[in-house]
């Protein structure tokens, strides 16, 4: 394991309470409501087999086997695949690496991505796991592929009341390289531009690509008015934008996520 991957690891070990992200904030309640919302329109019928890729303790396998799907998941962290398997109903997990996935090919029906692209800081591990998720997956099978906006980071500061002199040159910073450094908060992540994501999903070979923005335009109002008296109201409407400009091309990159859905290509 390089350094970068162990840092990950020990940051999800022992510094980040992943189980409990997708409900603290609008942004990230938007987030888990929009993912599903997309997952349920874009797999096939259940009980299809998901592999879950980077799928943490495991909050949209849960889901997705209370759909009736069969759900396999695949993640970097020891800590997290403990609580998924522990969980209720209990996930079947193993610890794996994206780049390298322990499944036979064309072993599933669809394959989601929703956390390694962004840790991956560098282009060709990114590729790398997409071409792996094509391996594993069906022909004509879809693959879900999350990545975080370039812009995120410095717009969620803003929204919460935390920006400042430093947060712009850092902004400055991250607009040329899209390279977080762990050093100001979260650990090693890579965030991209539209069409930069877009040209790696075409590198890899991955067919039918559209990108959607997962929280849509509104999120950061949602954040901004978190405890104002319109708060559900503010944060209704920009669940109802997301859905309305969900893979609109000229507003995605304002999500705080983005969400590539696309199909493994004939071989």
């Amino acid at each position: 394991m390089d350094q970068a991957t162990n840092e990950i690891v020990t940051f999800y070990q022992d510094r980040y309470e992943e189980a409990s992200r997708l409900e603290r904030r609008p942004q990230s309640r938007l987030e888990r409501i929009r993912t599903l919302e997309l997952l349920r329109e874009m797999l096939p019928p259940a009980p299809a087999t998901v592999l879950d890729v980077g799928g943490g303790p495991g909050a949209y396998a849960r889901e997705l086997l209370a759909d009736g799907y069969h759900v396999r998941l695949v993640d970097l962290v020891p800590g997290h695949v403990a609580q998924a398997r522990a969980g209720d109903p209990p996930i079947d997990a193993v610890v794996g690496d994206a780049r390298s996935l322990p499944e036979p090919d064309s072993s599933q029906d669809a394959t989601l991505l929703l956390g390694p692209l962004y840790h991956l800081q560098d282009a060709a591990d990114r590729v790398r796991a997409l071409r792996e998720a094509i391996r594993v997956t069906r022909p004509g099978g879809p693959i879900l592929a999350a990545a975080i906006s370039r812009f995120a980071g410095p717009v969620d500061l803003l929204a919460s009341a935390r920006f400042g002199d430093h947060v712009l040159a850092d902004a400055e910073r991250l607009l040329g390289t899209g390279v977080n450094d762990p050093a100001i908060g979260f650990t090693h992540a890579y965030f991209h531009r539209v069409a930069e994501l877009t040209a790696e999903c075409r590198e890899a070979g991955l067919a039918d690509v559209v990108i959607h923005g997962i929280e849509g335009p509104g999120w950061s109002a949602a954040e901004a008015a978190l405890h104002g008296p319109h708060a559900e109201a503010t944060f209704d409407g920009a669940l109802r934008l997301a859905r309305l400009l969900s893979a609109d091309p000229d507003v995605v990159a304002a999500s705080a996520h983005l969400l590539v859905t696309a199909t493994a290509p004939d071989r």
